[in-house]
């Protein structure tokens, strides 16, 4: 089980959830791991279970990224493998979660049926550019940020990996969400390119596009959990190991020939190539 043995690995937005499980898994496989999260107290409270490090940083500003990575700098030379995960749904904060999620199943309801359609739940003509910019920011800007301060140092170890989480709806789109849709195609964008930019300096980056994954952040629509397990070939949602056991994958040698790649466990939800 040692398939990361001696690597160092950051994973941001790891206090719970996907990021949690892959530094888990990282932990079993004998990676050193740091964890980010926005706040700090429950960082470290995950870290000091996995028996990792800590660190806060608010991925979207530049200036808390490089004072992350300055305090990893303080802890270790060299950063192996990096797992931008940090991200949000948009519903964070909301108190009408609940009239949301039903208000989208009957719009689901009402399209599969072609009956007539008069708005679209969470729309585009409804969308603040508040809620978009923090949308492009914490997804697009905070992956970013983040290759950007391992690049410094992965450059001139001609060593590294990058894993950058994307979304199948990244990759199929999906009305009524489509800053995250943006978001999350935009970093499967971001990978292909730096995945050609990087090559010549050892350095893969891959991406991982998770399907309807059962955590806290799905949590919210769990009315719609029926209909999106009937809409998957192998009728379930999935769970973190899923995806964690994709990124051992993609961080280990087992991958040494894959770059510029989009890896998505999705229980058949979406199909390409």
């Amino acid at each position: 089980m040692n398939r990361l043995e001696g690597k160092t690995a950051l994973v941001t937005g790891a206090a719970r959830g996907l990021g949690e499980a892959i530094a888990r898994r990282f932990t079993e496989a004998g990676a050193r791991v740091f964890i980010n999260d926005l706040n700090l107290s429950a960082a470290q409270e995950t870290a000091a279970r996995l028996g990792g490090y800590g660190l806060a940083a608010d991925v979207s500003s530049a200036d808390s990224v490089a004072a992350m990575f300055a305090e990893l700098w303080k802890q270790t030379d060299s950063l192996d493998i990096l797992v931008n995960n940090a991200g949000i749904s948009g519903l964070e904060g909301m108190n009408d979660i609940d009239q949301r999620m039903a208000d989208m199943l009957s719009h689901a309801e009402k399209v599969a049926a072609g009956a007539p359609i008069d708005s679209i739940p969470g729309g585009t003509d409804s969308a603040t550019d508040s809620d978009w910019q923090r949308m492009m920011s914490v997804h697009v800007d905070g992956t970013f940020h983040c290759s950007r301060e391992a690049l410094k140092r992965m450059y001139p170890a001609k060593s590294g990996n990058i894993i950058n989480m994307g979304s199948i709806m990244g990759t199929l789109g999906r009305g009524g969400g489509t800053a995250y849709c943006t978001a999350k195609a935009a970093i499967l964008g971001f990978t292909r390119a730096l995945a050609h930019e990087a090559a010549p300096m050892n350095v893969r980056v891959n991406a991982i596009a998770p399907g309807w994954i059962a955590t806290d952040m799905t949590d919210p629509m769990e009315a719609m959990h029926p209909m999106l397990k009937m809409q998957t070939p192998l009728a379930r949602l999935g769970d973190v190991d899923d995806i964690a056991w994709a990124a051992v994958y993609l961080a280990s040698e087992e991958a040494k020939f894959v770059t510029g790649q989009t890896l998505s466990p999705n229980g058949g939800w979406y199909m390409s190539q």
